[in-house]
């Protein structure tokens, strides 16, 4: 049984495991990643490669990094949540574990992981959408990733929705991510409350009481309970959702949609509405197929397998 290591690599983060070719998880181990130190946090991967080789005999290790990749998956050309530039991460992981190793964007590395074990299995054609802090994904065309000339592709959260709109952490405006993440969830949700205030009684008492103190969590929690504030922030950040796939849809035509990510843990209070915007702005609808929108079903392990999945490519 052929055995690999998949990381997957965060901004606060570093989570590593042993997968069988059926994508079982036969070993997990997750350490905090050193905030803006390339060789620490190098090392960290190396210790948890370290740890799991002593119980399993794996062959590859695949890491899922949240950057640029360049198109030899060795180096991480930019990644500002690591606060990384060009950095040789295949070379220096090789070095320290003496095992081959290969690099993918992590959104990328999650949308292979779904396509080979999750929500999109033997779907050929596929778009993996993960909703959480902002929008990130991974595109699957004739079941091969999508990943363009630089190895850049598939930054489908920075789509420009709104010419001149939202000023996004990109440095451009009006990008997709600006309206249909956790952050605009949130926004929005403290925008309707200060508008609404009397009908957002239970969304408030679940923070400070206002609406500045409104999270996250919040919403999702006051809209399953009926809070219609909460459920007004869910239909609009779910139809901008909707939008920007049918705009997706339109230039690739893909069998389905899987939206991951941690917002779309709350369920059809997502989809709902992303399922209706996805059919009102779908070009030529009366006369094509329809994709289906569905829930991710790997989550948060879909990094780590989906990395480990292609360092079997190596």
């Amino acid at each position: 049984m052929s055995l690999t290591i998949g990381i997957d690599l965060g901004g606060t983060k570093t989570a590593g495991g042993v997968v069988d070719e059926q994508g079982n998880i036969l070993a997990k181990l997750v350490k905090p990643t050193p905030v803006r130190d390339a060789e620490s946090t190098v090392k960290v991967i190396a210790d948890i490669v370290a740890e799991l080789v002593q119980e399993h005999a794996a062959e590859t290790i695949g890491i899922g990094a949240a950057g640029f990749i360049d198109q030899t998956r060795s180096r991480v050309m930019f990644a500002p949540n690591l606060g990384w530039i060009d950095e040789p991460l295949r070379a220096q992981v090789e070095q320290r574990t003496s095992l081959p190793t290969i690099v993918e964007n992590d959104a990328n590395a999650a949308a292979w992981g779904e396509y080979r074990f999750g929500a999109g299995a033997g779907i050929a054609n596929l778009v993996v959408v993960t909703v959480g802090t902002g929008i990130g994904g991974g595109i699957i065309v004739d079941g091969r990733m999508l990943r363009g000339a630089f190895g850049a592709g598939a930054e489908i959260g920075h789509l420009q929705m709104v010419p001149n709109g939202l000023l996004c952490g990109c440095g451009l405006s009006g990008c997709w991510e600006q309206y249909a993440s956790g952050q605009a969830l949130v926004r929005e949700a403290r925008l309707i409350a200060g508008q609404r205030r009397p009908e957002a009684s239970l969304l408030l008492s679940l923070g400070d009481g206002t609406p500045e103190g409104v999270s996250g969590k919040a919403v999702t929690e006051a809209a399953r309970q009926g809070d219609p504030v909460a459920l007004a922030a869910f239909n609009r950040v779910g139809a901008w959702l909707g939008r920007g796939m049918a705009d997706l849809a339109a230039i690739l035509d893909p069998g389905r949609f899987v939206v991951g990510g941690g917002v779309s843990e709350a369920g059809d209070l997502l989809l709902v509405p992303a399922r209706a915007a996805f059919l009102e702005n779908l070009s030529a609808r009366e006369h094509r197929p329809i994709a289906d929108v569905v829930q991710a079903t790997v989550q948060n392990d879909a990094g780590l397998l989906g990395a480990a999945d292609l360092a079997r490519t190596i």
